[in-house]
């Protein structure tokens, strides 16, 4: 049964971080003429593997600020599935970026983590080690994915080399 306890401004901080990166990795730069925003997730998504790794860690330290504020384990899974589904387009070539472009995984979350806050901020769960146990496992599967990618990138090159060199 959860505790109740006074909301502390350290609350209000971790979501200000999140707020910030969200901001930096999905709505950086406005394009002109218009009002669609892009931020530093798909343009670093450009590059494969490191770029992507670059993107994607910045993603998870919104997660990770979310597991410090204390939420469910439902929004978790949530939330690292909208991580997991922007990671997993970094596999188109080339459309990758604008679908990032377009579905913004840490505005997502974001959002997720503010609703949460305003409906469950008086609340504290005690499956925080559970929390930490599901963090460590789609930050495993990112990199596993991310690693995958590069490897894979790797491997083509080196073909594409052999086949241009003979």
């Amino acid at each position: 049964m959860p505790e109740s306890f006074d909301p502390s401004p350290d609350a209000e901080e971790k979501a200000a971080v999140a707020s910030y990166l969200a901001r930096w990795l999905d709505d950086w730069l406005r394009i002109p003429g218009t009002n669609f925003k892009i931020g530093l997730d798909p343009l670093l998504a450009l590059f494969p593997g490191l770029g992507s790794a670059l993107a994607s860690g910045g993603g998870l330290l919104i997660l990770v600020e979310a597991v410090r504020c204390g939420v469910s384990l439902s929004v978790l899974l949530r939330m690292g599935g909208n991580l997991l589904l922007n990671a997993l387009f970094d596999f188109l070539p080339a459309g990758g970026p604008v679908v990032s472009a377009f579905f913004k995984s840490n505005r997502r979350n974001l959002r997720l983590l503010q609703a949460w806050q305003a409906g469950r901020s008086g609340e504290v769960r005690r499956d925080t080690c559970l929390r930490f146990l599901l963090l460590a496992l789609i930050l495993s599967a990112l990199v596993s994915l991310l690693l995958g990618l590069w490897l894979g990138c790797a491997w083509m090159m080196s073909r594409l080399f052999q086949a241009w060199t003979s």
